[in-house]
C-alpha cells in the first residue's frame, strides 16, 4: 500500500469516500492508504482458497468473504480489506459503519513482494486486537507454502504446510489441502 498525502480525516468522510472511489482504501487513525491491486497468481490463490472454505463450511453457519468485505478494527481506528474472510455465526456490524464486519474469526492475506512485510509485521499486529479472531493464514506466492498462526489463549501458535500436507484450520476444524489451494487448473 501507499500513502497518499498526510491528510487526517474523519471516517465518516473516509467512508463517503470509499462509496465513490474506483479503489480500495485501507483506513487508519485519520489516514487512508491505497490497496495495491493483486497478480494473476495472487487472484488465483484468493479464489481458491475461498472455494475449499466454502465447500469445508456448506452447510454450517459460517460465512466466507472475499477481499469485497471491509473489516473494522474498533480498538486500533482501522479498516481494511482482506483477502478472504470467515465469520462464525452472525455477522457483527462495526458502529461506525454497517458495511463492515468486527467478528471475523479467519483472516487470509496472500504475500506478495509488496505486501509481505506489512502482513507479517503492523496489519497483523493490528488484526491480533480482534477478540474474535482464532487464525490467521498466510499464503505464500512464491512456494507451495501456507502457514497458520493461531490463537490458544494469549499466544499465538505458528504451525506451517507444504507441498502434500495440509494446514490446519483449528478455529473452523478444517484442514486445508495445500494442493487444492495452489491448484492450476491450466498449469501443464
Amino acid at each position: 500500500m501507499s500513502a497518499l498525502p498526510r491528510v487526517h480525516i474523519s471516517y465518516a468522510e473516509y467512508l463517503a469516500a470509499e462509496r465513490v472511489s474506483p479503489v480500495k482504501h485501507a483506513y487508519l487513525r485519520g489516514e487512508i492508504f491505497a490497496m495495491a491491486g493483486g497478480t494473476i497468481e495472487h487472484s488465483r490463490l484468493a479464489a481458491n482458497l475461498l472455494g475449499e472454505l466454502l465447500k469445508a463450511l456448506a452447510g454450517r453457519p459460517c460465512n466466507v468473504f472475499t477481499s469485497d468485505l471491509r473489516v473494522r478494527i474498533l480498538a486500533t481506528d482501522k479498516s481494511t480489506y482482506p483477502d478472504v474472510t470467515v465469520v462464525s455465526g452472525k455477522v457483527e456490524r462495526a458502529p461506525d459503519d454497517t458495511e463492515a464486519a468486527i467478528n471475523p474469526i479467519l483472516i487470509a492475506e496472500v504475500l506478495s513482494d509488496g505486501t509481505e512485510a506489512e502482513d507479517r509485521g503492523d496489519k497483523f499486529a493490528l488484526y491480533r486486537r480482534i477478540s474474535s479472531l482464532r487464525d490467521y493464514v498466510l499464503i505464500s506466492q512464491k512456494e507451495r507454502h501456507i502457514e497458520v498462526y493461531h490463537r490458544d489463549g494469549d499466544h499465538w501458535i505458528l504451525s506451517e504446510a507444504g507441498p502434500g500436507a495440509a494446514a490446519q484450520l483449528a478455529s473452523l476444524g478444517v484442514a486445508l489441502s495445500v494442493e487444492a489451494v495452489y491448484r492450476d487448473p491450466t498449469a501443464e
